[in-house]
């Protein structure tokens, strides 16, 4: 929100107080609370009257500094918060000096400035990071708009901004006004399913706004050197996070905010969808699945759009018997092809439901505030939403899944969670309906992936579309309504950068597009894209995605980068597990993979997975690609991992790749993981694995990790050259029947372990 006109004017309506000074600063042994005036105090009658504001400094999590700022602290409810699951007290150091106070956690710093001239100065050692200075902390009176608190943070020449959820704009954010609230808009607008007020700039430091309700963000385009956040009411809470490396800054992220379980392995290969709107039954299912077995096309899961259920209904969670008049047996014979089971469901229940009038009976439904329940036929008619606040209705809703999961169900693709309304509504436990919305999505999904982690184990995964911050403990999320063309599939991939930028380890997108119909070359590249992401769904609205109704060309693109994928499962999986560990995300923007590359920081059109394989999907129908190898000029040779073409880092590259290839390169001084399975994804990754090597310079070492498929360690070493020498050594756990590949060839190899 925009509360200026130009440098020096106000909106209409508008009255300004900014911090002035910190006229007084209480040093507390883990936190430094300043009393901060918006007019210099000259004499005492300076104390008379106007606001104040107390700015509370602390740390959650080393290398994590907290600001928390109120007017009035007892004139409104508390205020919700981003959950914060890994925050704790971590020792800080304080010094209260004659000019300045400072609070230390880990290698981070904040400097208050003493006396006139308000500053907030955030620093890693002598490096500034970002600072609140003048008129950067602001108290707003915006008559008929309510009262707001802002900060702005100093941007300094050349730092860009990332990140802000799932955002479908351009990924360099600057100059972008951007709402923290996730509406149902598609990805063809700057509306998002995921909001996630958090921000990285490749100055090495991140910023997590840590509010659950609307923060509006003003990205360098209401004070071209700032980024100004801004919040209605009388407080506002957000941390700055430690780099020095954007990797470091999204692990500390997600420490303080949570990481993602490690998803089966299963659900890495390929989805296929009945898709929404088509005609389907269980013959049209059994069809899809056999002639993608008859065409030797590996399939991992088949899913059941909307009309699974009966129209009308949903959500009642019953079979329409119809279409599918022996569901169980039907799951049964599914799974015995060696096939997984997706559902859609949503959080909303229809009126003509038979769960409907049990709803409002029991008062399970968010209710409007005179009691009765909140209705609306945007989606279904006269639906009501489920009011997860309440714990007897999110047991009620989950054991309705539990009975799904009984009959065969594997997981559930979470639908909508987006059009929550923010006025009129009351919820069971009294929570502000507008601090409500955006965590509306996150209890949603928390509450079906809890029941799945019950009753599947490790086996839990979902596949949902909206969430909030922290989001990130309930994989998989996917990207939403895309259209199909070129431009989309593009829009889709800024998306999921911006998303795993955002602290989220794991995402995926309709391969194909979701709306219309794609014409042969954007759903042939779209494939390719499809099957290089952490997830790969095949999914549309009105046409079916099943590749031989596009063309027979279409299955041999398929067919080649769904088996390339599961080969590189002994390597994706690992990067998987890494996730989990250090919430580094599988699918990284270059940016955060080569943060000292200034090629890098405005790349949206390629991507890495892990640190060892480059990715550029084509967005053009003649199949030319613009793309740029990272290293400096003329240095690092990286490597084309389908043709073993060599091409120099450092520089931009031009090519022209056919429908069963694109770039995929190998990062120099890699170690690619490979396996020989080719038909599911699945398997045991430490047999008959292959050891890829890839320009490893002479004395040099490279290390590897095999993570199995249950989710442990099964083996980790390095592979180390000494002239024409290769040396594979592992270190922990074994692989059997393994080899080492350098350069498409065997070389003089000296195996130990």
């Amino acid at each position: 929100m925009k509360f200026t006109d130009g440098q020096w004017m106000l909106q209409p309506g508008v009255a300004a107080h900014y911090a002035a000074e910190a006229y007084a600063i209480e040093v507390h042994e883990d936190r430094l609370v300043v009393l901060a005036t918006t007019r210099p105090i000259k004499h005492r009658g300076d104390t008379l009257q106007g606001p104040t504001l107390t700015v509370t400094l602390s740390s959650p999590l080393e290398g994590v500094i907290r600001v928390s700022v109120e007017h009035y602290t007892a004139s409104q409810p508390p205020r919700l918060h981003i959950p914060m699951v890994g925050a704790g007290k971590p020792a800080v150091q304080i010094v209260d000096g004659e000019t300045q106070a400072t609070l230390t956690s880990g290698t981070l710093s904040v400097d208050v400035k003493k006396g006139e001239g308000w500053s907030l100065t955030f620093r890693e050692g002598d490096r500034v990071l970002t600072k609140s200075d003048w008129r950067g902390l602001g108290y707003i009176q915006w008559a008929g708009k309510g009262n707001h608190v802002h900060e702005q943070l100093t941007l300094g020449v050349g730092e860009n901004v990332y990140g802000l959820g799932e955002r479908f704009t351009p990924w360099v954010k600057n100059g972008q006004v951007v709402e923290n609230t996730n509406k149902d808009g598609g990805t063809a607008c700057e509306q998002v399913y995921k909001s996630v007020p958090f921000y990285l700039t490749n100055r090495g430091y991140g910023v997590l706004v840590n509010e659950a309700g609307p923060v509006s963000f003003e990205v360098g385009s209401e004070k071209v050197a700032r980024v100004q956040f801004s919040r209605e009411g009388e407080s506002l809470d957000y941390c700055v996070i430690a780099g020095p490396t954007p990797k470091d800054v999204v692990s500390r992220l997600t420490a303080l905010t949570g990481r993602a379980p490690l998803p089966p392995a299963w659900s890495f290969g390929l989805w296929l969808t009945t898709s929404f709107t088509t005609q389907y039954d269980e013959a049209t299912a059994t069809h899809f699945i056999d002639e993608m077995k008859r065409r030797e096309l590996p399939l991992s899961v088949f899913h059941f759009d909307c009309f699974w259920m009966r129209e009308f209904q949903w959500c009642d969670f019953e079979w329409d018997r119809r279409g599918f008049p022996e569901p169980e047996a039907m799951l049964q014979r599914l799974h015995a092809k060696g096939l997984k089971i997706s559902l859609w469901i949503n959080p909303y229940v229809a009126q003509k439901s038979p769960l409907f009038a049990e709803g409002v009976k029991h008062g399970y439904f968010i209710k409007r505030t005179n009691g009765l329940t909140f209705q609306t036929d945007q989606w279904q008619p006269g639906m009501a939403i489920v009011d997860f606040t309440n714990p007897a209705a999110k047991a009620w809703y989950q054991g309705h899944l539990r009975r799904l999961l009984a009959t065969g169900a594997d997981c559930f693709k979470t639908d909508f969670g987006e059009r929550i309304p923010s006025e009129g509504v009351q919820y069971f436990d009294g929570s502000d309906p507008v601090e409500m919305h955006n965590l509306y999505a996150l209890q949603y999904n928390e509450a079906v992936f809890e029941l799945l982690k019950e009753v599947q184990g490790d086996d839990a995964i979902v596949f949902a579309r909206s969430t909030y911050a922290s989001g990130q403990r309930f994989p998989v999320h996917w990207g939403g309504d895309c259209w199909s063309t070129f431009e989309s599939m593009a829009e889709s991939l800024r998306g999921g950068l911006s998303l795993t930028t955002s602290g989220f380890a794991f995402w995926s997108h309709d391969i194909g597009g979701f709306e219309g119909n794609p014409p042969p070359a954007v759903y042939k590249r779209w494939i390719q894209f499809g099957l290089m992401s952490s997830h790969s769904r095949l999914h549309g609205s009105s046409f079916y995605r099943v590749p031989w109704l596009v063309d027979e060309e279409s299955c041999d693109v398929l067919r080649v980068f769904t088996r390339l994928k599961h080969q590189l499962m002994p390597y994706l999986y690992a990067k998987a597990h890494e996730a989990t560990q250090t919430g580094i995300p599988l699918m990284r923007a270059m940016l955060l993979e080569h943060p000292h590359d200034p090629a890098c920081t405005t790349l949206d059109r390629q991507y890495q997975l892990g640190e060892s394989l480059l990715v550029a999907p084509v967005f053009t129908e003649s199949g030319e690609v613009d793309f740029y190898l990272p290293g400096s000029e003329g240095s690092g040779t990286w490597t084309h991992l389908l043709s073993g073409e060599k091409k120099q880092g450092g520089r931009w590259h031009r090519e022209t790749h056919n429908f069963l290839s694109m770039p995929l390169y190998a990062a120099p001084g890699s170690v690619i993981a490979w396996g020989t399975e080719t038909e599911k994804p699945d398997y045991d990754y430490a047999r008959g694995t292959v050891l890829r090597v890839f320009e490893l310079s002479d004395g040099a070492s490279a290390a590897f990790t095999v993570v199995g498929a249950d989710g442990q360690v099964a083996a980790c070493g390095t592979v180390s050259r000494s002239g024409a020498q290769y040396t594979a050594h592992v270190s922990q756990g074994a692989l059997r029947d393994w080899s080492l590949d350098v350069d498409g060839k065997r070389s003089p190899v000296q195996a130990d372990g």
